[in-house]
């Protein structure tokens, strides 16, 4: 029985798939300025390559996981690793921006169904009791790619060339297929592709739209800052680029502090979490933008943004799946969705202010814009949501 306790070699397995797919998506972020540098690019152009992935991730991710829940799954994954390889080993061989826009392309379309179909993986290899710390060991990879894999990714970049950079990020892809292919079995067959219809009709939920909206609104503010703190942290803080790598590591561990912190605060208050946490990180950007000029607090500012920002993932998940359960794959795609969408309006925003006469100063109070409207809209759900609970069930809760 303690055997059944244990998480299998096979989750560690996808967590390191995980890990390389976060590194690929976030790594831009520490070579930003590299990448700009070298192929005679604004940072705002550079930025775009933040936005292309993420859209990949938002039409390509719920359109590839429906079509691909016909096939099995354990083949399915190793297919996505192959073209994740292939899409980090053009980016590794660009020489223009285009060929590298591609790239991001590419690989940015294997990350949503990878996330969505290797979770229904991960469950399937432990007990019932285990599902849940399975999932969660999982996608602990994609937090470790913000504390270790996206400043690592940024070191190298800085010491050897960006270009090696992708190089390193398609030989971890490379090691996980082949530990996949070893190690996981085949799947058994799942009957869910036979009723896509029913569960689209999913979002005809208007809570589960809020939630989705909620996470939009709410995470724009991240990446509007963190995709962008590369310009931040050398033309405003006043750091050398080869301090990026230390200040990422600082920031990445307090994305590991907040989303500790949220999935605690959403396990005793979920309606209190989804209030403290938006409210808190916009605090922090409002911060950010009076002392990003002042060289040693901007370190201190940029890792409680990490915190509170990242504190936020939890309740914004457990809101779309309260609302999902009816298909909850197909809920849990449409999140990180929503998440990326977020993602490529924080680069297109952040990209057309550090461009601007406005500069890389104002980046942190453009970041507050738009999470400033999505906390005005969860209180409004959420007034409404406790209107409903009291007229319908004053008994229970």
């Amino acid at each position: 029985m303690s055997r059944s306790q244990q998480m299998p070699l096979q989750v560690w397995i996808l967590t390191l798939s995980a890990f390389a797919i976060g590194t690929a998506e976030f790594v831009i972020v520490g070579i930003l300025t590299d990448v700009a540098d070298s192929l005679s690019i604004t940072a705002g152009q550079a930025g775009n390559l933040i936005t292309a992935y993420a859209m990949a991730i938002v039409i390509g991710g719920p359109i590839l996981s429906l079509w691909l829940a016909r096939f099995e799954k354990r083949n399915i994954l190793l297919g996505l690793m192959g073209l994740f390889i292939a899409g980090n080993l053009l980016a590794a061989f660009s020489s223009n921006y285009a060929m590298l826009m591609v790239s991001r392309i590419l690989s940015g379309l294997t990350q949503g169904p990878f996330y969505g179909i290797g979770a229904v993986v991960a469950t399937r290899l432990v007990d019932d009791a285990l599902a849940g710390r399975a999932v969660g060991q999982m996608f602990a990879g994609l937090t470790l790619a913000n504390v270790l894999g996206v400043p690592a990714g940024a070191f190298i970049g800085h010491q050897f060339g960006w270009n090696t950079t992708f190089i390193i990020v398609a030989m971890l892809g490379v090691l996980a297929t082949f530990a996949m292919w070893l190690a996981i079995p085949r799947q058994p067959q799942s009957e869910t592709h036979a009723d896509i219809r029913h569960q689209l009709t999913l979002f005809r939920d208007k809570n589960l739209l809020a939630s989705l909206t909620i996470t939009v609104l709410g995470w724009v503010g991240f990446m509007t800052f963190y995709g962008y703190v590369a310009p931040v942290a050398e033309q405003v803080a006043g750091y050398e680029r080869s301090s990026l790598t230390w200040l990422l590591v600082l920031i990445g561990f307090g994305l590991v502090l907040g989303n500790n912190l949220g999935g605690k605060s959403a396990d005793t208050n979920l309606s209190q979490a989804l209030k403290g946490w938006p409210a808190a990180m916009i605090l922090s950007l409002l911060v950010l933008g009076v002392v990003s000029p002042i060289h040693w607090a901007f370190p201190i500012a940029a890792f409680v943004f990490g915190v509170v920002s990242f504190a936020n993932v939890p309740p914004m998940q457990m809101r779309v799946m309260k609302y999902g359960q009816a298909a909850p794959e197909l809920a849990a795609t449409a999140n990180i969705s929503a998440f990326n969408l977020a993602n490529a309006l924080g680069g297109i925003i952040g990209g057309a202010v550090v461009d601007s006469t406005l500069g890389a100063a104002f980046i942190p109070y453009a970041a507050a814009l738009i999470p400033t409207l999505g906390f005005m809209f969860i209180l409004m759900q959420e007034r409404n949501s406790s209107r409903s609970v009291s007229q319908t069930a004053p008994a229970t809760h």
